[in-house]
């Protein structure tokens, strides 16, 4: 059973089917809706946090690859895996914390899609990340 959650911000949703890793590390909430952007949050418990009630530097890389992939899926229109991963820590998150991360992509090519985003605690930037992603066809 889920430690409490307050309810998400207005318009985000929780995210079902991600996979087994995002589901033990979130849960991951999503703002529905189309556009060129993808936004997701998630609640800062105290798993999420290191010894000191900062969300980990490992919490913040996941959730960012995870929502830049996203905003390539988006983009493409294919799944892809990460190639490579630039993060920026900027400021801190804490527990009772709501996480809030946007990312669009940039560009593609035929086989690699790029992407940036943020994340950020009450409007300030708590992390910058980058990404180049594997684009590959869906399989069954």
């Amino acid at each position: 059973m889920d430690e409490l959650i307050p309810d998400p911000p207005p318009g985000f949703v929780r995210a079902e089917g991600r996979g087994a890793f995002s589901t033990l590390n979130g849960p991951y909430f999503h703002k529905t809706g189309g556009g060129e952007s993808v936004e997701q949050a998630f609640f800062a418990l105290p798993r999420h946090t290191n010894g000191i009630g900062i969300v980990h530097g490992g919490m913040l890389s996941a959730f960012m690859d995870g929502l830049l992939a996203m905003a390539v899926g988006r983009g493409s229109g294919m799944v892809s895996v990460t190639i490579h991963l630039s993060i920026d820590f900027l400021h801190m998150a804490r527990q009772g914390d709501w996480v809030m991360g946007e990312a669009r992509m940039t560009r593609a090519t035929k086989d690699v899609g790029f992407a940036e985003g943020r994340a950020h605690v009450r409007g300030v930037d708590v992390v910058r990340a980058s990404g180049v992603f594997k684009l590959m066809a869906r399989h069954r």
